[in-house]
């Protein structure tokens, strides 16, 4: 059951892409304050302050104080004045549930993206 758990996760992040919606995936017992600030503060060490050349292209910018309560981070790619966000990491509710949608998510890096999203999430720091 953890395993078809696990696939209906990783395939329905795949389908967010295409921005149809779709359920979103349970995080953490945590807020979605407490989430975003974790994914934040990873992808800002691993992704952007290690010069990652998988995000080279890109900046971070956070939208934490959200009166929607659905707190996220957006890529947007850096130099450009095109402010459409190429990713966007989204997390909403108590317990939190997690979205990860937007044109990054149809290339080679989206099951990067997603499993470093789950694993800082999940309260990791780590970068691998």
């Amino acid at each position: 059951m953890r395993k078809i758990l696990t696939f209906a996760c990783l395939t329905g992040l795949a389908a967010l892409a295409s921005c149809a919606p779709k359920p979103p995936m349970r995080a953490t017992n945590h807020s979605a304050d407490d989430v975003i600030h974790r994914v934040m503060k990873g992808a800002s060490s691993c992704w952007f302050k290690s010069s990652d050349p998988a995000f080279k292209a890109y900046k971070m910018d956070a939208e934490l104080t959200s009166f929607s309560g659905q707190p996220r981070i957006l890529l947007v790619r850096k130099g450009s004045s095109d402010i459409r966000p190429l990713l966007v990491v989204m997390a909403s509710g108590a317990p939190a549930k997690l979205e990860a949608f937007g044109p990054l998510m149809n290339e080679p890096v989206s099951s990067r993206i997603s499993t470093d999203v789950k694993r800082w999430a999940a309260g990791s720091t780590s970068c691998q």
